[in-house]
């Protein structure tokens, strides 16, 4: 079956259960679930119950679609989304993406958990993507294009919304919420990255480094969505210096952060 007839078969059951076409899809990264809070439940759906919708895997995402409002606007939310390390091709992780402007949505918020090389970094910052870096061995777009979900050569200029940047430093300066612009490298993972590997990313000028985004942020930009993106600074590289870290500790760091970056997107959906 083309990916096109898979996006309209897809669709075509969440309308069945739902009730208002969704204008906004937030992706929650890892450890940031509780997110979910922040919504006036219309409906959840479980990933296993979607036809064509992959599994996560991975401990911090929950694996469900919730359908519902955020100050007023109609949005689906994917609790947990899906890692190119997990095994998955791109255009599995990448998939509900597609079913999203299937479904009416115009605009995507990506959230992450991302380690920090900037030195004006601190665990628990909150980051703002304006640009990206893409280090992943597959491209989402690769193979043929089909032209009823986007031109063969997207343009590049500007990945993240500066309206949308805008927009949401404003709710930061409004709600006292202490936020970073910055350099997003995205790399295959599911190592977290060596020393060197660090140095070096902090010499191509990135900020933080992690391990999805990307790919969901290119397909929607394919699609024609507006995209806005940040990240939770969960642990920092200095030079010379790293420490062991674990995903236990990347969780504990993103839920202390959690809260201002769903006070942010938030604040960000209703001024949108």
């Amino acid at each position: 079956m083309l990916l096109y007839d898979k996006i309209q078969t897809t669709a075509a059951y969440i309308r069945s259960q739902i009730t208002t076409e969704p204008e906004i899809a937030i992706i929650l990264g890892t450890g940031l679930g509780m997110l979910t809070d922040a919504v006036e439940k219309e409906i959840e759906i479980g990933y296993a119950d979607i036809p064509f919708f992959p599994e996560t895997t991975v401990q911090g995402h929950e694996g469900k679609l919730v359908f519902g409002k955020i100050s007023g606007k109609s949005i689906i939310m994917m609790a947990g989304r899906f890692h190119y390390y997990e095994g998955y091709t791109m255009e599995e992780i990448t998939f509900p993406v597609r079913v999203a402007k299937a479904l009416g949505v115009h605009t995507l918020v990506v959230s992450n958990a991302a380690g920090g090389m900037n030195p004006a970094y601190n665990p628990g910052d909150i980051m703002i993507i304006h640009d990206h870096i893409n280090l992943f061995p597959e491209h989402p777009l690769r193979g043929y294009n089909d032209e009823r979900l986007g031109p063969r050569f997207p343009d590049m200029s500007e990945p993240y919304s500066l309206n949308l940047i805008g927009k949401a430093k404003e709710v930061a300066k409004e709600k006292d919420i202490a936020v970073q612009t910055g350099v997003y490298a995205g790399l295959q993972g599911p190592t977290f990255e060596t020393k060197a590997e660090y140095k070096m990313l902090y010499k191509m000028e990135a900020d933080a480094v992690g391990m999805s985004t990307i790919p969901e942020a290119l397909v929607a930009l394919h699609g024609g969505m507006r995209v806005f993106a940040a990240s939770i600074i969960t642990d920092m590289w200095r030079e010379e210096m790293l420490a062991p870290l674990t995903l236990e500790e990347v969780l504990h760091a993103a839920g202390k952060a959690a809260p201002k970056l769903a006070m942010l997107i938030e604040g960000l959906v209703a001024h949108m």
